[in-house]
C-alpha cells in the first residue's frame, strides 16, 4: 500500500505532515467487538497510512486485521504490530533454535513463538528457557501458578527471562473497565520477587518494530492512554495524539506528568482532520491573573488557583484550556488548587 499525503489546508490540523498514523485499538478504534462511534469514517478520510500498534497480546494481527476490516477498513495482518512481536524481539536476544518457551496467554503469542520455531510449553516441568506472558480472557490461577514456579526454579538455576508484553493495569471491554495484562504480571511478581521485563508501549519496542517495517519518517501516535500510548511516543521522539474516547479523561490529562503530556487533546478521531483550536492566553495586568481560552472556554490561574470561568460547547475546548493553565504554571500540580468542576471532566 502506498503513501498518501494530505493535501495541505490553510488552517493546521492534528496530522498535518504526518506520513503515517500509528492508532492504538482499545479505547480509539474499538470498545470490545463495537467500534468506536466516528471511528471508521475518521480513519479513512486522513489520506495517511494507518498502522494499529495494540498491546493487547490475546489475538494474532491476522485476527485484529480481520476485525478491523469487518468495520470496512482496508486492514491487511502486516498493518497490525502487537506486543508479542515486540516481545519476541526481547526473548531472541536470549533463546536457541527450538528452546521451549512458557506461554502465559493465548493465540497471539503463540502463534509469534511458533513462528520462529521456538517450543511453547505450558508448565514449569518442562523445563522452560524463558517465560512470556501477555493478556487473555482465559488466563487464570493455574496459569500464573506455572509461571511463578518457572520463574522461581531460575533464580537458583538459569535465571530464566521473563517477559511481559505489555503493563496495562486495566483494558476497556464491552462491560467496562476490566483488569490487564498489568495486573497479572503484578500477582506473579508478588509470587516471585522479580520484575518482567517488558515489550509493550510505553516501552520503545512497538514503535521501532513499526518504524522498520514501514519506514515511516515522520509518524504520529493515536491513542487513549497516557502511561502507555502517550508516554511511549513521546519516548520515541514522535508526535502524539490523545484521544477522549478510551481510559484516561479530562482529570487524568489536567493533572498529567510533563512525560505523559499529548502535543494534541481530540474529542474523537474526528479530530485528526479538524482545524486545530487555537489557544488564547491573556494576562490581566491589574490582578496578575492569566486566562487560558479554547473556542468558548475559559479557564484563570490566580496564584495556584485554577477555575472555571466559562464552559466551552465542547468539553475537550475546556480541557485543553485547564491542562495550558495547569501545565504553564511555575510549580508541580500537586502544588495547585484545582476546581472540582474541572477535574470532574
Amino acid at each position: 500500500m502506498g503513501l498518501f499525503r494530505r493535501q495541505p489546508t490553510q488552517e493546521p490540523t492534528p496530522i498535518d505532515g504526518v506520513d503515517c498514523l500509528y492508532l492504538d485499538l482499545d479505547g480509539v478504534v474499538y470498545q470490545g467487538p463495537d467500534a468506536i462511534p466516528h471511528a471508521v469514517d475518521s480513519i479513512r478520510s486522513t489520506g495517511v497510512r494507518s498502522i494499529y500498534l495494540t498491546n493487547n497480546a490475546s489475538r494474532t494481527d491476522a485476527e485484529v486485521a480481520a476485525h478491523l476490516s469487518s468495520f470496512g477498513l482496508d486492514v491487511q495482518p502486516d498493518d497490525v504490530v502487537t506486543s508479542p512481536q515486540a516481545a519476541m524481539r526481547l526473548l531472541a536476544e536470549h533463546l536457541g533454535p527450538g528452546d521451549p518457551v512458557l506461554v502465559v496467554g493465548g493465540a497471539g503469542i503463540v502463534v509469534e513463538v511458533e513462528a520462529r520455531g521456538w517450543q511453547v510449553v505450558r508448565t514449569a516441568a518442562e523445563q522452560p528457557k524463558a517465560v512470556v506472558q501477555g493478556f487473555h480472557p482465559s488466563v487464570g490461577w493455574k496459569e500464573l501458578a506455572e509461571a511463578s514456579f518457572a520463574l522461581q526454579a531460575g533464580r537458583t538455576g538459569s535465571g530464566i527471562p521473563w517477559i511481559a508484553t505489555n503493563g496495562d493495569w486495566t483494558i476497556p471491554v464491552a462491560g467496562g473497565i476490566a483488569p490487564g495484562n498489568g495486573t497479572l504480571v503484578s500477582a506473579v511478581h508478588t509470587a516471585v520477587g522479580r520484575l518482567a521485563e517488558f515489550a509493550g508501549k510505553p516501552e520503545r519496542h512497538m514503535y521501532d518494530v513499526a518504524t522498520e517495517r514501514f519506514g515511516a519518517q515522520t509518524p504520529a501516535m493515536v491513542g487513549d492512554r497516557l502511561d502507555t500510548d502517550i508516554l511511549g511516543a513521546r519516548r520515541a521522539g514522535i508526535r502524539s495524539i490523545m484521544v477522549l474516547t478510551g481510559i484516561d479523561r479530562g482529570a487524568s490529562l489536567i493533572g498529567a506528568d510533563e512525560s505523559m503530556r499529548p502535543d494534541h487533546v481530540l474529542e474523537d478521531l474526528r479530530g485528526l482532520t479538524q482545524p486545530i483550536a487555537p489557544l488564547r492566553e491573556t494576562l490581566e495586568t491589574s490582578t496578575g491573573d492569566t486566562y487560558f481560552e479554547v473556542g468558548a472556554a475559559a479557564v484563570r490561574r490566580s496564584g495556584i488557583d485554577i477555575t472555571l470561568v466559562r464552559a466551552g460547547a465542547r468539553p475537550v475546548d475546556t480541557i485543553r484550556a485547564a491542562c495550558a493553565a495547569v501545565w504553564t504554571a511555575d510549580r508541580p500540580v500537586l502544588g495547585l488548587r484545582i476546581a472540582d468542576e474541572l477535574l470532574a471532566l
